[in-house]
């Protein structure tokens, strides 16, 4: 049996609205065993002290893209599935050192099946990384946010879109993501900002295509995420009764309602508006995306004031693969400069993200629970930022980084 002791100055559960500590954690073979002032320290013990910093769950990013480069999707998709699986792993262990010890990917354009593979690899621990929870590729209809033909002046069809406009097709696709392995499945029922001949403010599924897609994984005991901007698209995925609207970049007071009233978490992505703005005010905005980021970047603002108002859960996630994984810690302070409180962006990234994941084994420190443990200098709750000084990473019981040590390190 292994078993470590973590010594703690200050302690963040994933539950509590303030810090506790000094604490220990007791942990045996991967699984936090005890938690209190002092713990008991078997003669074999590994005892780690680290100080006074603050221990928090592992962070959870609940919307990431392992397999994408947003700013270069014409030539990145094209790659080869295995040189996107690699580089994937490359950018989730970079991005593990930061603290994030579980990450759902949502999606990829590849015929084949990259970030499933990737999941069973580091779950069979022939990779190091952090654990992965998929949906492995993005479900819309021809000419929907998931169809890159319209980025190729050829117009060949590579089986690079996963597209659809039947409810016979709609089935099978949702059918094929369930027989090759993937845990979630992603649609978009709007166009979106970076992709070619759409537009986040249209509604892109007719209401018995969302409701086919909806009924088809909800049968196979999936659940749905849906890429949705336009208001009416927010609604629409509710009345389909999915588990988490992503995004949500237009959404109105009617759709924030449905939301708190049916419990569907909303992962809204704030960093990543903050990037487009940089790039669009920079005149860097790809022109694809520019004019429609321009037209409706006051609103989504707006938005996000009106989801941080709200009581609707909401559950961190980036939109990493769209712009760099080495911003994905600036989630806690953009969701902070849209008004959630810092106790709130902390339980997004934890508590929140295990309970939007149905993973009741992670996002808390408690006995029984994974150790999946990350320690910062400062007080988090205090100053947000403190986020960003995450030198302690540990998933499962093993020790990723600690300071100077550091597994990943480029």
């Amino acid at each position: 049996m292994t078993q470590i002791v973590l010594v703690c100055g200050k302690m963040f559960d994933g539950l509590s609205d303030r810090l506790s500590g000094p604490a220990e954690i007791l942990i045996e073979d991967g699984v936090i065993a005890d938690i209190g002032q002092t713990v008991a320290r078997p003669s074999s013990v590994t005892v780690i002290d680290l100080g006074e910093r603050t221990v928090a769950p592992g962070f959870i990013d609940t919307h990431v893209h392992l397999c994408l480069d947003g700013l270069n999707l014409r030539e990145q998709v094209l790659q080869c599935s295995t040189t996107k699986a690699l580089m994937g792993l490359h950018l989730a262990q970079q991005y593990m050192r930061y603290g994030f010890t579980t990450l759902r990917d949502m999606g990829t354009f590849d015929p084949e099946w990259p970030t499933v593979n990737l999941r069973d690899a580091i779950d069979h621990g022939l990779v190091h990384g952090p654990r992965l929870v998929v949906a492995a590729h993005m479900i819309s209809a021809t000419g929907g946010h998931a169809d890159m033909q319209g980025a190729f002046p050829c117009r060949c069809h590579l089986g690079l879109s996963k597209v659809a406009d039947s409810p016979g097709k709609i089935r099978e696709l949702v059918r094929a993501e369930h027989a090759f392995g993937g845990d979630w499945i992603k649609t978009m029922n709007t166009g979106g900002y970076m992709s070619f001949g759409d537009d986040p403010a249209k509604v892109t599924w007719f209401e018995d295509e969302m409701q086919c897609l909806a009924e088809t994984a909800h049968q196979l005991g999936l659940p749905v995420a849906v890429h949705t901007g336009a208001a009416e698209g927010c609604k629409q995925a509710l009345r389909a009764g999915v588990r988490s609207l992503e995004h949500c970049y237009l959404i109105d007071d009617e759709g924030i309602a449905m939301a708190e009233k049916s419990n569907t978490f909303i992962v809204p992505t704030m960093q990543m508006t903050r990037e487009d703005k940089a790039m669009l005010e920079a005149g860097k905005l790809p022109t694809q995306a520019s004019w429609k980021f321009g037209r409706d970047v006051g609103e989504i603002e707006r938005a996000q004031k009106r989801i941080v108002s709200s009581k609707v859960a909401v559950a961190y996630g980036t939109d990493c693969g769209m712009f760099p994984f080495s911003h994905g810690i600036l989630e806690f302070q953009a969701m902070v400069a849209a008004g959630l409180t810092p106790i709130r962006a902390l339980k997004a990234a934890t508590s929140v993200a295990a309970a939007l994941l149905q993973r009741d084994d992670i996002g808390t420190l408690a006995p029984g629970k994974q150790a999946d443990i990350v320690a910062m200098a400062g007080d988090p709750i205090a100053d947000i930022a403190a986020t960003v000084s995450v030198d302690f990473v540990m998933k499962a019981g093993r020790t990723y980084r600690n300071r100077a040590f550091d597994v990943f390190r480029s």
